[in-house]
């Protein structure tokens, strides 16, 4: 079932709040298993359809700003952050409006979509796993904090995450190049996204290469690496023991997306749907799943002692209006699975897991520094993904103990992120811009117009430095009752900086692209400073820096071993409230410097092992006793 209908009265084993890609995934395990499973979403379900694709694609295509969010029409009732929320001011620091209020030294400067699918809607698509090291920061390095888990015990679930996104990529190069350890002769599901000839190019003039962070530290030798993807390519004839990889929709139908054609939008949207999505998940949902959209989960019930049984939320009809009818509904589990801030808000309104006082606590990011210049010829960007490899050689080692690690992402899309290209080039030659290359009115036109962009914009690349955040107390989600939304829920609170230590990773990775820009015999056009555009700007030891949002919230209802210090369990079971969970990035203790879905959805895959155990001892048969006969079992 799909919609904003009511779904009746009926009690549910199990109620998942939020339909992105963990609650997607804890529905379809427990729904392939029997469990009877009610999934809210407070966002619309309209992507679902092929009219909803193409009324997004259109969305996007009239949109002036290119942003994540930018496919996907607003929701008034259930509003989403946006980047365009956060603004620069002319002598440093950020104003900021829309759904979160702002309230750190610094701005979050990232967003997320409530809507069926949910963010994983809008991501770039990219897999890779966690290092091992990840899991152990402070034992290791002496900051942050240890998972009660480590890769081991989540090797198999990465497993299964890879095959259930459908993940392209090269599991041998993945363990020579970074280290990861993987199963012998093991081969993703798909092979590997060819790499780009920006990627080749990189390669033939930095693979080798030695480069230091600063005069008389550690070299470091470059490679670059092919990223792992969860997008179609094709399939691994060895995958699964020589059985191969065929990807599976509804019915046993083959999955809805072709192979991807290399169009430039992975974030925000792909035309041909090669990238994964949590909808693909949804189409291969069983009967005893039940989506309801357009409902706000606004409170988590509970019994006298403590126990989970339910939700109320408010079902809404118009998104744009706050006109709505407050529901409950029942179930023996209760799954939060709305994203790392939402979640938060959900248990600090409904004042649970309170005891450890580490709800909200510990938001995370990847913080990214972004470097730009010119090539001295054409390096084709603005094709295929936006990025298909990167550098690996920084995201662990000694230099931890000092300062964030970081991978360099290679990106595919010329300046589009740090300088707005291609719109902005177009803009400033035509005379449009505030820093137009001629007089206002009197640019390039026609043939001398589309030579000079020529020219410039396929000579441009870029590299994203994206930092690890360490988990700390300070940065954090709460709630006001001063400021709520159109439906009087609250809205989030964030408060946000960087610590000392993401910024010397930035002054390390500065250094590093400076060096690298050196061995490309490149233009740098990198400059950071404050300004409209520039919120994220900073400056540390003399040095003017600019960080933006990656988008991959984290840490507010961390895991771990002690009930005294943590929200959930290794399970993502609230310690305080059996029936419980809270899965997602937010229970991760470190978020390392992989992009955090995969461990994402491998978390949720082994969360729904325990909730699947959980329930099958509820519904266990009693023993059966008698006075005279000894115990009998059924």
């Amino acid at each position: 079932m799909s919609g904003s209908a009511h779904p009746g009265r009926r009690r549910y084993d199990v109620i998942v709040v939020g339909a992105g890609m963990a609650g997607s995934l804890v529905a379809k395990r427990l729904g392939d298993q029997g469990w009877r499973v009610l999934v809210l979403e407070a966002g619309t379900g309209t992507l679902d359809t092929w009219p909803g694709h193409l009324d997004a694609l259109d969305t996007f295509a009239s949109a002036v700003a290119k942003v994540p969010n930018s496919p996907y029409r607003p929701n008034a009732v259930a509003p989403s952050p946006d980047v365009l929320d956060v603004g620069g001011l002319p002598g440093g620091g950020y104003r900021a409006h829309g759904y979160l209020v702002q309230r750190g030294a610094l701005p979050y400067n990232s967003d997320y979509l409530r809507a069926s699918g949910g963010t994983g809607l809008h991501w770039l698509g990219l897999t890779p796993r966690m290092h091992p090291d990840d899991f152990t920061v402070r034992s290791r390095y002496g900051y942050g904090r240890d998972w009660p888990i480590g890769y081991d015990d989540l090797e198999a679930h990465y497993r299964a995450a890879e095959r259930e996104l459908g993940v392209a990529g090269d599991a041998a190069e993945q363990a020579d190049a970074i280290g990861l350890p993987f199963p012998e002769d093991y081969v993703y599901p798909m092979r590997e996204i060819p790499r780009s000839y920006l990627d080749d190019v990189l390669a033939a003039r930095l693979d080798g290469h030695a480069v230091q962070e600063k005069p008389g530290s550690a070299h470091t030798t470059l490679r670059v690496v092919t990223t792992p993807h969860a997008r179609n390519s094709t399939p691994h004839e060895d995958y699964d023991g020589g059985r191969g990889y065929r990807p599976v929709g509804a019915a046993g139908l083959p999955n809805y997306g072709e192979r991807c054609v290399g169009n430039a939008s992975c974030t925000p949207i792909c035309p041909a749907q090669a990238k994964y999505t949590p909808l693909k998940t949804q189409a291969a949902w069983s009967r005893d799943v039940t989506l309801v959209t357009r409902a706000v989960v606004s409170r988590v019930l509970t019994t006298s002692g403590g126990r989970a049984r339910g939700v109320e939320y408010q079902e809404y009809d118009d998104p744009a209006a706050p006109a709505s009818v407050t529901r409950t509904a029942e179930a023996d589990v209760v799954v939060l699975a709305a994203h790392a801030i939402e979640n938060a808000k959900l248990l600090l309104v409904s004042q649970l897991a309170t005891r450890s006082d580490q709800v909200g606590r510990n938001l995370m990011d990847h913080p990214v520094l972004l470097t730009w210049g010119l090539m001295n010829h054409p390096v084709g960007p603005f094709r295929g993904p936006g990025s298909t490899s990167g550098l690996e050689g920084f995201r662990t080692g000694a230099g931890r103990r000092t300062r964030a690690p970081f991978r360099i992402v290679i990106a595919n899309w010329g300046w589009s992120w740090p300088a707005g290209s291609p719109g902005a080039d177009v803009a400033r030659l035509l005379g449009m811009g505030d820093d137009s290359a001629a007089p206002r009115g009197r640019g390039l036109f026609g043939a001398a117009l589309r030579e000079e962009l020529g020219r410039g914009i396929s000579r441009q690349f870029a590299l994203q430095f994206e930092m690890e955040q360490e988990a700390e107390g300070r940065n954090r989600v709460t709630i006001d009752p001063l400021h709520r939304d159109l439906l009087g829920n609250p809205r989030p609170v964030v408060t946000y900086d960087l610590s000392d230590r993401v910024k010397r990773g930035m002054a390390a990775a500065k250094a590093v692209s400076d060096q690298i820009f050196g061995l490309l015999d490149a233009e740098d056009h990198t400059a950071y400073g404050p300004g409209p555009f520039a919120p994220g700007h900073f400056r540390f030891e003399g040095r003017d820096f600019v960080y933006q949002g990656a988008g991959h919230g984290a840490g507010t209802h961390v895991m771990g071993a002690s009930r005294e210090t943590s929200v959930v369990d290794q399970w993502q079971r609230c310690w305080d409230h059996p029936g419980l969970y809270a899965v997602g990035c937010g229970s991760m203790p470190s978020v390392g410097t992989a992009n955090p879905s995969l461990t994402m959805a491998a978390l949720a895959l082994r969360s729904s092992e325990r909730i699947h155990r959980e329930l099958s001892e509820l519904r266990r048969p009693l023993t059966v006793r008698t006075a005279h006969a000894p115990e009998v079992r059924p």
